[in-house]
């Protein structure tokens, strides 16, 4: 009987579960060494019959760096073998699940002050996020710690410090709820102008003159930042939000964006 390759690449790479999925980004990964399971209530009982925290990674298909650590790590056998160990690796499409990149996305900036795409989080067996960032190289660079050695130092955790892991996820989880209940109530707080002061303080603050935006390397185009300096020079006519909005979309162009 002749063996069927219906989940063989033309190079010969087995596919993983996301190659029964539709969403285009989905099936970008559906090749990848990496064990990918879609978001949903099989991949939370694999994990939880396994006993491994979940590896959630959040991207879309026109997110350069999302390409850049599937080349990166995803397709990369060693590092596949390591998530695949370790973890219940879960791949979402955000233009296809809004709804978990949201709260995922509040985690990950309530951790880091930052967010953008790849998203990277690591959860508990309740789906509760206790560690995460954005894009891991593969090697310590760019002020990262490479993405291997994130993967151990979770993985290791998870052995020897689950009781403080579940206490930061629970942590987490209720400084999201109490985020979402003050969200709710933002309509009954007036905008002022120390409110607005202070935001873009912060934000000047994170400017780097030299290649434009805002933090360090690798950045994400934010554009209610730019609209935020706009607004203050526009209100104050401080010369120097006006600069940072004007350099940063001049170096953005020049850039090829």
């Amino acid at each position: 009987m002749m063996k069927s390759t219906a989940h063989i690449d033309n190079s010969g790479r087995k596919a993983n579960a996301l190659a029964k999925e539709t969403s285009p980004y989905l099936l970008q990964h559906a090749y990848n060494p990496v064990d990918w399971r879609p978001w949903g209530e099989e991949a939370f009982s694999e994990a939880r019959d396994r006993d491994v925290p979940i590896l959630l990674s959040v991207g879309y298909s026109a997110c350069h760096w999302c390409h850049v650590m599937e080349h990166e790590s995803f397709e990369n056998e060693e590092i596949a073998a390591q998530m695949n160990k370790d973890f219940v690796c879960i791949k979402v499409d955000r233009e296809e699940r809004p709804d978990v990149d949201g709260i995922y996305m509040s985690a990950v900036q309530m951790m880091t002050g930052q967010g953008g795409w790849p998203m990277t989080m690591f959860l508990t067996l309740e789906g509760k996020p206790f560690f995460g960032g954005t894009y891991f190289p593969p090697d310590d660079k760019y002020g990262r710690p490479g993405f291997p050695r994130i993967l151990t130092a979770v993985a290791d955790a998870w052995k020897t410090k689950r009781s403080e892991i579940e206490e930061q996820g629970q942590e987490i989880a209720s400084g999201l709820i109490e985020s979402d209940q003050k969200m709710n109530g933002l309509e009954e707080t007036l905008l002022t102008s120390k409110i607005l002061d202070s935001a873009y303080a912060k934000l000047a603050s994170q400017f780097d003159r030299q290649y434009g935006g805002f933090g360090s390397a690798p950045k994400f185009p934010h554009p209610m930042d730019l609209r935020l300096l706009l607004h203050q020079w526009h209100r104050t006519r401080q010369e120097d939000s006006l600069h940072a909005t004007t350099f940063t979309l001049d170096k953005m162009a020049g850039g090829g964006m």
